[in-house]
């Protein structure tokens, strides 16, 4: 049996970017462990939520339900204890939490250097998660993703969110920008505006767009897995 493991925000993860790669997974039998930056269940972002960005009420509903009940969401491991040797792939969701956690955790930033080492692991990132591919180095300090085709959460989008001052809707200052650091860190970066699902392979690196590339993401690691 495959199996893989979920690095997932404690400070707002997006809901579909999550649940639709986990109900995936397991839908095909996959062993999926859940690991927050502490070990406390993860905090599902409420405006992902929303029926027009969940794609309707019924949906909403869905992902609501799966966010409240999933034994796996709501007792997960501390990633400071979990190693990436032990598993065949780890998926970090997006959300704009990951912007204050999971992007510039050690261990997190470890787990994700683990998984595409050697031959046998395979990553999967999605939306503003791809930002942990800025802070990621080599031993020799090179940038994991130097060179790299990745796509992810574009400032284009980011532009239509934050105030002139970086500012969320929630009051909350982002403390940088995704595409921004992965381009600075050496990255081909191709968010692919033009397309309706952006979602791209470089080797054991997989990078979704966001929430409406979940679907295309999640087919892509199974057919990986």
């Amino acid at each position: 049996m495959s199996s893989a493991l979920f690095v997932v925000s404690e400070e707002g993860y997006w809901a579909e970017e999550c649940i639709e790669p986990l109900t995936t997974l397991e839908a095909a039998d996959v062993d999926v462990t859940i690991a927050t930056p502490s070990g406390s269940p993860p905090v599902v972002d409420e405006r992902s939520l929303e029926p027009e960005a969940a794609g309707g009420e019924e949906r909403a509903a869905e992902l609501r339900e799966i966010d409240e009940t999933h034994p796996k969401l709501n007792d997960p491991e501390p990633i400071a204890t979990v190693d990436a040797d032990g598993y065949d792939a780890v998926v970090f969701p997006g959300g704009h939490g990951t912007v204050w956690d999971v992007n510039q955790d050690r261990h997190a930033r470890q787990l994700l250097l683990d998984a595409v080492a050697g031959d046998e692991g395979v990553a999967l990132v999605v939306c503003h998660a791809a930002g942990i591919l800025g802070f990621t180095r080599e031993a020799d300090g090179t940038p994991l993703v130097e060179s790299r085709s990745v796509t992810g959460f574009p400032n284009e989008w980011e532009e239509g969110i934050v105030d002139e001052h970086d500012l969320m809707p929630d009051g909350r200052k982002l403390p940088y920008w995704v595409e921004d650091e992965v381009v600075l860190a050496g990255a081909d970066w191709d968010a692919e505006l033009d397309a309706d699902t952006s979602v791209t392979v470089d080797g054991d690196l997989i990078t979704a767009r966001g929430p409406e590339s979940s679907a295309d993401a999640a087919a892509t690691l199974l057919d990986d897995l």
